[in-house]
């Protein structure tokens, strides 16, 4: 703990604290074992744990000068442009763009050469590279130029910067023999299953090789729900199935002696060969093997040593694993294995046969372990995922041995590859059923604060369930009756009304409505009940406006609007769908690709959609709402020509770039709530905003949703009008658009607005109490 304490604080404070805590904490370790006459345990264990500090703090500054060092930070912080040359070190993914760009490339990259002024610098620095799709064609281990544009990362991150590629790659050394035989062998895998269903077709290479390319977006989301997500990630599950078999295998064939474990260590390098020797592959294998070792020996005494030494070594190699979930997630994994396996496997091992208390307590005491680590993450606790994880466990296997299979013989015969490569689909059909149905289950998600103090009271009840769950498993009827319960309670939860807000501070009491951080979109939630609430847009991520609404407590919603048909608005409908009952969708009216989209996500879920027209009036338990806009095409194009219109001002009068039809075209709605008028503006650009203005509406609100991300086209006559005493500006952390602009700040601060910014405040909660409105925000790790 002291090492990894040392990992996190040393990337984000100055050099000159760390030499001397290290400094310090070295003076301390040799004054404690030299004022001992004889020394004792406890005096070992205090100079050790500083001996710790001293060495990890040293480790992690030169890890940390090394990559900050040469001209790269400081050419990020002025956004050069240069040219480089870079080593690409991660499979390169597409993602699609949370605005209305196009999909984007990202991976990871060292740059090795540095032109800037006909100037050229050697170095090694770790980057972040992003480019359009033409990026997706390299490979780890290949040389490439490219003119790119920097900018830089957050402090403690392992990248120094980010590369912003304007050209597609050049190629100057194609990548070595190892990794070019790692990409045939996973192409090989990918060719092999190409033959199976699209669910089947992107899990077995996720099994195998950590490799989710193909990984429909909806299985992922039923695997996080359902609490299988480590399964599509390169973890210590893969190469502990594959030495178990491998030296299982070895064993019946009569390999004894040095031959076992040297077999071992070759299949683990081929592993991280084969998945790419990325931190969190070598992360993986040590845990893998550790894992292992500490169900080989079933004892804490020698599986507990054996993983705070593989942790100890890993954060010296590579000290910001210590600042990632993943590595939270499988050091506290293999604990769990270690620590609570064995005592959980014994207790039932009591009254069951001992292959399955194994199968039983092994996920259980892992899943318990990582609970705490799971609700910073998702908000939530799985209810579902050791049974999940129990059923899903005897496919994982076979379908993990035949997929290296079919990955081995691939590059000889794909026709042959193809035999293994299938019947391993048909064990992954059988997950992907445990998984999908899992997600289905009314209670599979069990809401919980992801607040420190949320955090802390969860940690204390896992703790508590570890000390008494042997006690229980020891116990036939009473563990039968607890598994009676949980199954009931799954298929038909009961919501016991124990109220969270005393642990987090949110929701707050009395809320009307909330700017749901969801990064670089827009999410409103207008509260109009209990655990009821409507939804308007619903930004770009379906697991960030989930997470949003689960801390609500919002299990209904009878109506979403979506403004308009950019993916920011509309791409995390399917978070407001999940576990929900959603009554209707409102849209603007009119034909997109996008539309097609929203009614087929809608249609799946069996929600009907509608076109919204001005001047609807509708009602929602204690809210209602008036629609007014989007006007007509003919009069927002006449609208668009008069943009110069010397009525009113602007605090920029010209559309330029970021205009568009479609922002135009967004719904606009005045809601009132509890005697409070609240503006919903989607990305209406100033020639709507004058209709609007013309129109002679009363456009007075207390609550403005700020237009277009705050955005630097508003027009100064509107913002006058609507007069908000709080504006609500929904936008993401350091977005490419230079969204909001200061231009827009200042002129509602000077209109007397309070601004509130999710991308500085995280989500923001407008309420109403016996002053009047008030705001509370709540920032949660995304």
């Amino acid at each position: 703990m002291a090492c990894w304490s040392s990992t996190l604080v040393v990337p984000v404070v100055p050099a000159r604290f760390s030499v001397v805590a290290a400094a310090v904490a070295a003076t301390v370790a040799i004054v404690v074992i030299a004022l001992q006459g004889r020394v004792r345990y406890a005096s070992l264990a205090a100079a050790l744990t500083c001996l710790g500090v001293a060495v990890a703090s040293t480790v992690t500054l030169l890890h940390v000068t090394a990559a900050r060092s040469g001209p790269v930070p400081a050419l990020a912080a002025r956004a050069a442009v240069v040219t480089v040359d870079v080593r690409v070190r991660s499979d390169p993914v597409l993602r699609p763009s949370h605005g209305r760009g196009a999909p984007y490339t990202v991976l990871d990259a060292d740059v090795e050469r540095l032109t800037r002024h006909g100037v050229t610098t050697r170095v090694r620095t770790p980057v972040v590279l992003t480019g359009p799709a033409s990026w997706t064609v390299v490979q780890p281990g290949e040389r490439v130029r490219t003119v790119a544009r920097l900018a830089p990362t957050e402090p403690g991150e392992r990248a120094v910067a980010v590369l912003a590629a304007r050209t597609s790659p050049t190629l100057l050394r194609p990548a070595g023999p190892l990794d070019q035989a790692a990409s045939r062998l996973r192409a090989g895998l990918r060719e092999a299953v190409a033959g199976l269903p699209p669910n089947e077709r992107g899990l077995v290479p996720a099994l195998v090789v950590g490799d989710e390319s193909q990984m429909p977006p909806q299985l992922v989301e039923d695997f996080r729900t359902a609490g299988l997500s480590h399964l599509t990630a390169v973890s210590g599950t893969n190469l502990t199935i594959l030495l178990a078999f491998v030296l299982g295998a070895a064993r019946w064939a009569g390999l004894r002696s040095w031959g076992v474990p040297v077999l071992g260590v070759v299949c683990a390098l081929g592993f991280v060969l084969l998945a790419r020797p990325e931190p969190s592959v070598l992360r993986a294998a040590a845990m893998g093997l550790v894992g292992l070792a500490g169900l080989a020996v079933g004892s804490r005494r020698h599986g507990l040593p054996a993983l705070t030494c593989a942790v100890v070594v890993l954060l010296m190699v590579d000290p910001w694993l210590g600042r990632t979930y993943g590595f939270a997630l499988s050091v506290l994994a293999t604990a769990g294995i270690v620590v609570l396996g064995p005592p959980f496997g014994d207790a039932l091992a009591r009254w069951l046969p001992r292959f399955l208390a194994t199968a039983i307590g092994v996920p259980l005491a892992a899943q318990l372990a990582c609970t705490p680590v799971v609700a910073i993450l998702s908000g939530s606790v799985s209810a579902v995922a050791v049974v999940a994880n129990l059923m899903a466990g005897p496919a994982v296997s076979p379908a993990t041995v035949l997929g290296i299979a079919a990955t081995l013989i691939a590059p000889v015969s794909v026709v042959v590859a193809s035999v293994p490569g299938h019947l391993a689909g048909y064990a992954a059909r059988w997950i992907v059923e445990v998984g999908t149905r899992a997600a289905g289950m009314p209670g599979a998600d069990l809401t919980w604060p992801p607040s420190g103090l949320g955090v802390a009271v969860l940690t204390l009840l896992c703790a508590v369930a570890a000390v008494i769950t042997p006690w229980l498993l020891n116990r036939r009827w009473v563990s039968v009756a607890l598994a009676g319960l949980l199954t009931l309670w799954i298929v038909h939860p009961v919501r016991v009304p124990v109220p969270l807000t005393w642990i987090t501070g949110w929701p707050p009491d009395g809320w009307l409505i909330v700017a749901c951080d969801v990064g670089q979109g827009d999410a409103l939630v207008l509260r109009s009940g209990p655990a009821t609430a409507v939804v308007v847009d619903t930004g770009p991520d379906p697991d960030a406006v989930d997470q949003c609404l689960r801390g609500l407590g919002v299990r209904r919603v009878p109506y979403v609007l979506l403004t308009h048909f950019h993916a920011d608005h509309t791409s995390g409908l399917p978070g407001v769908l999940r576990g929900r009952e959603v009554g209707e969708i409102g849209i603007r009216p009119g034909a997109s690709s996008t539309a097609d989209q929203v009614r087929a996500t809608a249609t799946a879920a069996g929600v009907d959609v509608v076109p919204v027209a001005a001047g609807e009036l509708r009602r929602v338990g204690a809210l209602s709402w008036t629609v007014l806009g989007p006007a007509p095409t003919s009069t927002v194009e006449a609208d668009s020509a008069a943009a110069g219109d010397a009525r009113s001002g602007g605090v920029e009068s010209t559309e330029g770039e970021e205009g568009s039809a479609e922002n135009d075209a967004s719904v606009v709605v005045l809601a009132q709530t509890q005697g409070v008028r609240v503006l919903l503006t989607g990305d209406v650009e100033p020639a709507s905003q004058r209709r609007l203005l013309r129109s002679g509406v009363d456009l007075r609100a207390s609550i403005l949703k700020v237009p277009h991300h705050g955005s630097r086209y508003q027009d100064t006559g509107f913002l006058r009008a609507v007069a908000a005493r709080v504006a609500l500006i929904s936008v993401g952390a350091d977005n490419d658009y230079g969204h909001p602009a200061p231009s827009a700040i200042e002129e509602l601060t000077s209109e007397g607005a309070r601004v509130e910014r999710t991308d500085l405040a995280g989500s923001v909660a407008v309420v109403k109490d016996g002053s009047g409105l008030s705001v509370v925000t709540r920032s949660v790790p995304r």
